[in-house]
């Protein structure tokens, strides 16, 4: 039995739970409330998780992680610029 359907939807639950406090984000750009080196360690580990998806050639890691790391980075870098 092929599981893989569950790393799918793994993948997305974590994934969207993390789109409204980009928008929020984005949208606001209050950083205010956002810890820096949060930031910089948990984008540092999805792009660990992403080469890690990879190496499995794992898709549920591999989509899930590139588009949570481009939000993650596009908060981390309006934190770097709004300190």
């Amino acid at each position: 039995m092929n599981l893989e359907w569950v790393g799918f939807l793994a993948a997305a639950c974590t994934t969207l739970s993390f789109v409204p406090q980009a928008v929020k984000t984005i949208r606001t750009r209050d950083t205010s409330g956002i810890s820096l080196w949060m930031y910089v360690v948990f984008t540092f580990g999805i792009a660990c998780w992403f080469g890690y998806g990879v190496y499995l050639m794992s898709w549920p890691m591999i989509l899930s992680n590139m588009v949570t790391f481009v939000l993650s980075s596009t908060i981390l870098g309006l934190k770097l610029k709004y300190k």
